[in-house]
């Protein structure tokens, strides 16, 4: 039987994300993002959802390095729930986003607030300077696609 756990969420920061370390060393941070519903009833205001996302390793770092309390933010990863027995014998649940990924929305002239928290790197950069980008070619038909 096959079966899909894949969550795909566009939102903003609550709180600005605070790196952390287990015992073993490994990184990680909790946050969650506000993410406003598609549809709101004529004369309301539109309707948010708060989001919790976890994150580990080297998509931690990034966030908490590039991400503060109001930056635009896209997640991809995965619902995760869990459960325990809280100290007063009480059964707790807990439902989460796991996150696999998670980029930059906006340009970096349109959130000011995107800066690292130190000089170690700059922030990466996935636009082509201009002329730089590669020249394509429009092709008629099928025929002379090269698969």
């Amino acid at each position: 039987m096959a079966s899909l756990n894949k969550v795909i969420l566009i939102g903003h920061l609550t709180a600005d994300p605070e790196l952390k370390q287990t015992p073993s060393g490994v990184s990680v941070t909790s946050f969650s993002i506000g993410v406003t519903r598609k549809y709101t009833r004529a004369g309301e205001q539109p309707q948010s959802d708060f989001i919790n996302i976890v994150a580990w390793r080297t998509t931690a770092e990034f966030i908490s390095k590039y991400f503060r309390k109001g930056n635009a933010i896209c997640i991809c990863g995965s619902l995760q729930t869990r459960s325990w027995t809280a100290n007063d014998g009480s059964k707790r649940y807990a439902t989460e986003v796991v996150a696999d990924e998670a980029t930059f929305v906006e340009k970096k002239g349109e959130a000011s607030t995107y800066a690292p928290r130190n000089d170690d790197f700059p922030a990466p950069s996935f636009a082509s300077e201009a002329g730089v980008a590669p020249k394509f070619e429009e092709v008629d038909g099928d025929e002379d696609l090269p698969f």
